[in-house]
């Protein structure tokens, strides 16, 4: 037996061993990630705070069944039948590809997704408020980080005639025509709000890091301005090689995730990951007392924080506006 069947081996005994205890009382959470267990961790934190707070810890009197798909989205079908196979209580999605999956998978089991782009427009619930069937969550609405995102770099770089966002192919959102409808439509507006400010912006695919370095190096070559980066579930895993070439190449990067920009990344706009994290723990206590999906409605962030790091913007030869400093959220020295 080689080290691969033995790890797959241990790997399902952990799960049915999981199982095993939720046929004694416990309840197990079904736990579907488009990314690894390393990145995830920070959000679930908060995940497991919201948990806590519905009276619900793990180990005592829930289980957690892990399945990940390491950035490989045609795997998630398969782990998300896999834990509707194993009868979970309740599946967390914790990005629209995973949500679209566990849709896909069971009309039955609760669904609790955190992050999805637009859930009505792709179709995950009726409405934010009813969303009727077995599926509800919450939602970072990032897409409205592409238009502010666009106008936030032309603020620091008010001279650059275009600015760059760096994309995952079209293909990355083959797996559901209403999220790529959705997505798509935010990214339009983007194009508007630079055209009204007198920018172009370009579009450069990356699936791998490798072509994520070829576009960071791109841009660098053509002095294009600053680098906008996609909200998708993949690029947030790999955000510490966004802040590392970031940095080599010297080019200004805005993020919709804050914790790329406690990384070292220049800044970021948008809703708080851990706060969608922390819901949705909630919600999934919820949930296991008896509360149907259908009667939770989607939340949404209270508000969009804008984070500087004005010691990264210092090392790119930047001099951050005061009026942007004045509106920041949080400003990194």
């Amino acid at each position: 037996m080689n080290r691969r069947e033995i790890i797959a081996g241990l790997g399902s005994a952990v799960a049915w061993a999981v199982v095993a205890r939720a046929q004694q009382g416990k309840p197990v959470v079904g736990y579907l990630s488009a990314g690894s267990e390393a990145t995830e961790a920070p959000a679930l934190i908060a995940f497991r705070q919201g948990l806590n707070q519905g009276t619900y810890v793990e180990g005592r009197n829930v289980e957690i069944l892990f399945r990940y798909a390491d950035n490989q989205l045609d795997h998630l079908g398969s782990l998300a039948f896999d834990l509707v196979g194993r009868r979970v209580s309740v599946i967390i999605a914790s990005s629209g590809a995973a949500a679209v999956a566990a849709q896909a998978a069971t009309s039955t089991t609760p669904i609790v997704f955190m992050g999805a782009t637009d859930p009505v427009a792709a179709g995950l619930v009726a409405s934010l408020n009813r969303p009727g069937g077995n599926i509800t969550g919450t939602n970072r609405l990032s897409e409205a980080f592409f238009s502010k995102g666009v106008e936030l770099l032309h603020e620091v770089l008010p001279q650059a005639g275009s600015i760059t966002r760096v994309a995952m192919p079209t293909s990355y959102y083959a797996f559901s025509q209403p999220l790529q409808e959705a997505f798509f439509q935010a990214v339009k507006e983007a194009e508007n709000t630079a055209r009204t400010l007198g920018l172009r912006l370009k579009v450069l695919e990356a699936s791998n890091p490798l072509e994520i370095e070829q576009a960071f190096a791109s841009v660098a070559q053509e002095r294009s301005g600053g680098l906008l980066v996609d909200t998708n579930g993949n690029f947030y895993n790999q955000r510490d090689q966004f802040v590392t070439l970031a940095s080599r190449y010297r080019v200004p990067t805005i993020y919709s995730w804050r914790e790329a920009v406690e990384a070292g990344g220049l800044m970021s706009y948008g809703g708080s990951r851990d706060e969608t994290f922390r819901i949705a723990g909630n919600y999934t206590a919820r949930i296991l007392k008896g509360t149907k999906p259908a009667d939770l409605p989607v939340q949404q962030p209270t508000k969009y924080t804008l984070v500087i790091n004005l010691k990264t913007a210092k090392a790119l030869g930047l001099t951050i506006p005061e009026t942007l400093l004045a509106t920041a959220d949080e400003v990194i020295q």
